[in-house]
């Protein structure tokens, strides 16, 4: 396919960049190691698109549908163009994300980049169940609406993996959770977005 050394070289540039310019994500959305990446390979090794799709929005579903599908069929040649199709769908799922948060991509981090405490703590206590592992990192007058959208995830955390509309709303708790968790958020409560804003 025409696209796989176009790829692998726009890949090895990116990550000769990470290393030249080595730098804490203050959120994990454009990480490796982050949820966003996770549910993309997840939808790769799966050939399930609605588990990626989740993080875009309406808008940006035929195009990160088209891309899957190019991408599962540049994997059926394996080795290095099955490792570049990974890569480019897990990086356009990214781009798109960002856009729809108003941000520009900036590249897919490697596994193992660092980042903020609270973004850490906050996925254990999404992990855990509970707040114990943030509510120290979060000043006390905003506790109770870290506690109303902590709520909101976990009700809307079960939800069936084929209905994108529900991941969508599960998205949507779970990024205005981490927005406020970071301090970035100060909408009013049940202001809903779906859309957040990292600093880097």
């Amino acid at each position: 396919m025409q696209i796989v050394p176009t790829l692998a070289a726009s890949a090895a540039a990116m990550a000769l960049a990470v290393l030249l310019h080595p730098q804490r994500a203050s959120a994990h959305c454009d990480t490796m190691d982050g949820p966003t990446a996770q549910d993309g390979q997840t939808a790769l090794d799966t050939r399930n698109p609605s588990v990626a799709l989740k993080w875009v929005g309406p808008e940006s579903a035929s195009e990160l549908s088209a891309v899957f599908e190019r991408s599962l069929a540049a994997r059926e040649l394996g080795g290095a163009a099955r490792e570049v199709a990974d890569r480019w769908f897990l990086e356009n799922l990214i781009r798109l994300h960002r856009a729809g948060e108003g941000v520009a991509f900036t590249g897919l981090k490697p596994t193992g980049t660092p980042v903020d405490e609270r973004v850490a703590a906050a996925d254990r206590s999404i992990a855990d169940g509970d707040l114990r592992a943030l509510v120290g990192q979060v000043p006390s007058d905003r506790r109770p609406e870290l506690t109303r959208r902590f709520a909101t995830l976990l009700e809307r955390q079960h939800y069936d993996i084929d209905d994108v509309d529900a991941g969508r709303a599960y998205i949507e708790a779970y990024v205005r959770f981490f927005k406020f968790a970071e301090g970035e958020d100060h909408d009013l409560p049940g202001t809903g977005t779906a859309h957040h804003h990292h600093e880097e």
